[in-house]
């Protein structure tokens, strides 16, 4: 299996449909973490095959510095799967990074798409287990099953919230995607659904990413229902208009006081902790008392504002003695 980063920045993941020369090229220009050319939804089904040409050569010719580039294929219900899968590995396989699969319900789905993603690596040359997998929860059995779909597979790299079909199939009696269904005021009705998705990605060391929000110009509902989710832990979350974006990559950014706070907590642990510090287990910042604990929450805070990019601004410097 070959190593690979598993853990690419997705603050903002770009859906571009495949069938579309148009937005595939606006894309390369968008700053999104990710892009992910679609041949699910977004393409009609007597599309999808001039898609899947149109997706390949939009992989071969490149412009996609900077961000990772994934097709969403069919799901593994329809008659579609395989050849999606097929055509472009066997078509652009070297210059993909991850397919990722809709309607994700059992782990076995998972396992099937990694034994054809290995088959078609060994055929045409390319590295053993080098594209990774990113898994679309959608329904209530893909919820019930999420632990075992996270651990099916050590290409998944991130399980993902798809509240549109999920809305649908459990019968939630809304019609605006991400918002709170009508008559529901004690709490978040996605709250579990959420969570459930959050701790089966950090159990089994994958990221997890929120679905879309489709009104597309409610930019302001788009940074609350994003909101929520960034404050659970989610890493990042889907983006269907590029005025979205600023506002996605803010979001799953840490603040600059946050990104400043964690990167000098992490400083002076480690002197304080070094022999020159005293090589104690706990000391003061300012008048926060850091510890391990400290050092771990912090670590998260400083992964993501440097796989932001963030420049570092205020610095802690040790105690004169």
């Amino acid at each position: 299996m070959s190593s690979v980063n598993r853990n690419r920045p997705r603050r903002s993941c770009m859906a571009v449909p495949g069938s579309s020369q148009k937005f595939i090229d606006k894309a390369r220009t968008l700053p999104a973490d990710q892009v992910f050319l679609d041949l699910e939804d977004a393409c009609a089904p007597l599309a999808k095959p001039g898609a899947r040409k149109t997706i390949v050569a939009a992989l071969n010719e490149g412009g996609w510095e900077g961000k990772t580039r994934v097709v969403r294929v069919n799901d593994w219900t329809t008659e579609w799967t395989y050849r999606d899968v097929v055509d472009v590995v066997e078509g652009a396989g070297a210059n993909l990074d991850c397919i990722m699969l809709p309607k994700v319900q059992t782990a076995e789905q998972i396992v099937a798409l990694d034994l054809l993603l290995t088959q078609i690596e060994k055929t045409v040359g390319l590295d053993i287990g080098r594209i990774g997998i990113e898994a679309q929860i959608e329904n209530a059995l893909g919820l019930t099953n999420v632990n075992a779909i996270a651990a099916a597979s050590p290409r998944v790299e991130t399980i993902i919230f798809g509240p549109a079909d999920f809305m649908a199939s459990i019968n939630m009696k809304s019609l605006v995607v991400g918002e709170q269904p009508p008559g529901y005021d004690v709490g978040d009705a996605y709250h579990h659904i959420l969570m459930s998705i959050l701790m089966a990605a950090r159990a089994y060391d994958k990221q997890a990413i929120d679905g879309p929000y489709l009104q597309i110009k409610d930019v302001d509902g788009f940074k609350r229902v994003a909101g929520r989710s960034a404050a659970l832990g989610f890493d990042g979350k889907w983006v269907l208009h590029p005025g979205q974006l600023d506002a996605a990559n803010d979001t799953f950014s840490p603040a600059q006081q946050d990104y400043d706070h964690a990167e000098n907590i992490l400083d002076a642990y480690d002197w304080y902790t070094s022999e020159a510090g005293g090589a104690r287990g706990a000391a003061m910042l300012g008048d926060e008392m850091i510890d391990e604990a400290s050092r771990k929450m912090a670590l998260v805070i400083v992964g993501k504002g440097r796989a932001a990019g963030m420049e570092r601004g205020d610095r802690w410097s040790p105690p004169e003695s």
